[in-house]
Order: structure tokens, then C-alpha cells, then sequence
């Protein structure tokens, strides 16, 4: 059985941790200072094959909200948020 996510980031499982970590990003505390846009960016840049699932969920840990809440009330918001820190670069 794979080991249970750490309580601070409820809703990634152990692949999403692994791409984060890859990314260094290693805790909440790392994503609360990122965000989960800029966060997404840095795990892409990291050469992870990360979905827009992992934005969803990176966010409802952050938010506390189940990941599909936010793939279906928060999208829009974030796929634009997306869009301009992919224009104003690093």
C-alpha cells in the first residue's frame, strides 16, 4: 500500500507528491508561497508530465476543496491566471 499523503496537502496522492517534489516543492508551506498556478508551471518545468488535475488538486489543497469543485467552479479563473503567468514568463 503506498503511504498515505502528508495531512498538510489532503487530496495528492503519491505520484502528485513525487512531481512536486521533483519540482522541490515539498510542503504546503512551499505551495502556499508558489501558488498552485506558478507551482504547476514549475513541475512542467521540471520535465513532469503533469495534467490540469494536478492544478485542480494542488488548488483544493490549498483551498480545501475537493478537486472536482475546483476543476468545475474555479477553472475559467485559473486556466486564465495559467494563461498570463505563461506570458510574463518566469
Amino acid at each position: 500500500m503506498p503511504p498515505s499523503p502528508p495531512s498538510d496537502l489532503p487530496g495528492l496522492g503519491p505520484k502528485s507528491l513525487a512531481m512536486l517534489a521533483a519540482a522541490g516543492i515539498h510542503g504546503r508551506t512551499d505551495l502556499e508561497q508558489l501558488g498552485s498556478v506558478r507551482a504547476w508551471l514549475r513541475v512542467k518545468a521540471a520535465g513532469q508530465n503533469a495534467s490540469l488535475n494536478l492544478l485542480w488538486a494542488m488548488e483544493g489543497a490549498l483551498t480545501g476543496e475537493d478537486w472536482r469543485v475546483v476543476a468545475r467552479e474555479h477553472r475559467t479563473s485559473l486556466l486564465l491566471a495559467l494563461e498570463t503567468a505563461q506570458r510574463s514568463g518566469p
